[in-house]
């Protein structure tokens, strides 16, 4: 009888500080996965090793994750973790994470907490709850920015609009996809090809929309005019 095919699998690895990274963090985590890996027909097709950053530090601002990201694809959508604290210590942000994950159909798998995807009441809950969270500071943000711009107005001043994409302060992550952006592109790619790369990474927009050439273009166009 034929096996099935391994699959195709990330692995991330994270110590936290530097006085870690010559100690048995990376080669504890990676004997893990390896074990896993081997006993449940997964295929480690490329390490990711975090070094040197709090687990409290936004995604987007760890380099080895983005680096990761970049390399998900179709037929590579699985990312593997020693434990849990890999991705964060705090119990809100491993759920976030987790959450945002299986929004962007992207498998997280632990080699010690196997119940990752499981019905959990504790965790659905927090899943649920967190969700209304968010929903609710989308809300009230948005009433928040209406009502100080209509303040604006009736003062007779001029209301800004948002930042440029890759200037917010507030969103330091979209730098480094503007970077991503502009060396595609100068290593030859259209922008169509760049914006199917960004979709295919599950890198959103903004306003989590899907990427377009036009939009693409746009922003690369742009950022290069400024740089001349």
């Amino acid at each position: 009888m034929k096996s099935d095919p391994p699959v195709r699998a990330l692995a991330y690895l994270r110590v936290s500080g530097p006085s870690q990274l010559s100690g048995d963090g990376f080669p504890r985590q990676r004997e893990a996965i390896e074990n896993y890996a081997v006993h449940n027909n997964l295929k480690i097709v490329s390490w990711h090793e975090e070094r040197a950053v709090p687990g409290k530090t936004e995604w987007e601002d760890r380099p080895a994750w983005v680096e990761m990201v970049t390399k998900l694809t179709p037929q590579t959508k699985t990312i593997v973790i020693e434990r849990l604290d890999r991705l964060a210590r705090d119990l809100g942000v491993q759920e976030w994470i987790i959450r945002e994950l299986e929004r962007r159909r992207i498998g997280i798998v632990s080699t010690n907490e196997p119940d990752l995807d499981s019905k959990d009441p504790t965790r659905t809950l927090f899943r649920q709850i967190m969700g209304s969270v968010y929903q609710f500071e989308k809300s009230m943000l948005v009433c928040k920015l209406r009502a100080a711009r209509e303040r604006i107005r009736r003062r007779g001043e001029k209301c800004e609009g948002r930042y440029c994409f890759g200037y917010d302060p507030e969103r330091p992550g979209e730098a480094a996809v503007l970077e991503l952006m502009l060396k595609w592109h100068a290593d030859g790619a259209t922008y169509n090809e760049i914006q199917q790369k960004l979709n295919l990474n599950c890198v959103s927009t903004r306003d989590s929309k899907t990427w377009y050439g036009a939009t693409v273009s746009r922003l690369i166009r742009r950022e290069l005019a400024k740089r001349a």
